[in-house]
C-alpha cells in the first residue's frame, strides 16, 4: 500500500476563521465595562467629598440670631417656619389642633 502524499496547505487554499483581536482592542468591551467602572470610580469620588467636607452643624432655635435678638422670642412667624419637618408634617396633618 502507497499512501498518497496530503498536500501543503497554504494561506490561498485555507479556511481558518481570522484571529480575535486581543480584548483591549474590542471598542464594545470598553463601552460595557467603562460605564461601571465610571459610576464606582464617581462614587469613591463622592465619598471622598462627603467625608472631606461634612455639612455645618446649624445652630438651634433657641440661639439668638446675627441681629442680637432671639428668633422664637422676637419672632413667632420665623420660629414657626424654622421648626423640624417632623412637627410641621403632623402639624399640617392635624389641621393646628394641639393636644
Amino acid at each position: 500500500m502507497n499512501p498518497q502524499p496530503v498536500p501543503a496547505m497554504t494561506s490561498s487554499t485555507s479556511k481558518e476563521a481570522p484571529a480575535s483581536p486581543v480584548w483591549w482592542r474590542v471598542r464594545m468591551v470598553w463601552l460595557v465595562v467603562g460605564g461601571p467602572a465610571a459610576v464606582v470610580l464617581a462614587s469613591f469620588v463622592t465619598l471622598y467629598l462627603a467625608i472631606s467636607h461634612p455639612d455645618p452643624v446649624l445652630p438651634a432655635l433657641s440661639v439668638a440670631s446675627a441681629d442680637g435678638d432671639d428668633t422664637a422670642q422676637a419672632n413667632p412667624a420665623k420660629a414657626a417656619s424654622l421648626q423640624p419637618a417632623l412637627v410641621g408634617r403632623n402639624h399640617s396633618a392635624t389641621a393646628g389642633q394641639t393636644r
